[in-house]
């Protein structure tokens, strides 16, 4: 049996602090892999997200290199509004002996309570809580907390750095700076 962290999310661009994050947990949890899964339309975020195609294409080269770091587009493949409790379903047939830990920040243990279908999600899923600046871990869902490096670093942040022509030297890794520049993401000229 496989212990398998779950790193979801926009991934718009993905960043250092995914990696930093992903990398510990799969350390202190001793896990066997962590894979990284895009979503398609996020249904907690109001703002329009960059092509998938681009979105699986960054996050593959983030993690490239790595031999425990795996991308899953389970949701990408799927279309429409990425819930969680369908990936665990789906993964939870594919992969019926392992288990599976999904990797949310303090901000997401925060908003637990508003995920779809939360009752019926964590009997599938250990959810594993990540400290962040401002956010308690408490829930009334079980959370396994794990303390990592804060670093204070948004794609948000990340891509209005690029509109306005900022550096975001080592705020990503530089394949992904090369394929931003390439494909005119985020307003780069």
């Amino acid at each position: 049996m496989r212990k398998i962290g779950l790193l979801g999310g926009t991934f718009d661009p993905p960043h250092i602090g995914h990696l930093i994050i992903a990398e510990e947990i799969y350390a202190q949890l001793e896990l066997d892999e962590v894979w990284f899964i895009p979503t398609y339309v996020p249904p907690h975020k109001e703002t329009k997200t960059t092509d998938s195609f681009h979105r699986k294409e960054m996050v593959e080269l983030s993690i490239k290199g790595n031999p425990h770091f795996r991308l899953e587009t389970i949701e990408l493949e799927r279309e429409g509004i990425s819930y969680t409790l369908d990936t665990m379903k789906a993964l939870k047939t594919d992969y019926p002996n392992d288990t599976f830990y999904f990797i949310i920040g303090g901000d997401m243990v925060d908003y637990l309570p508003k995920w779809h279908k939360i009752e019926e999600l964590v009997s599938l899923v250990q959810f594993v809580g990540v400290e962040r600046e401002g956010y308690p871990l408490t829930s009334p869902y079980p959370i396994e907390t794990v303390k990592v490096p804060i670093v204070e670093i948004s794609s948000s942040e990340i891509r209005e750095r690029l509109e306005a022509q900022k550096p975001v030297y080592y705020w990503i890794k530089e394949e992904v700076f090369d394929y931003i520049r390439e494909k005119g993401l985020y307003g780069f000229k």
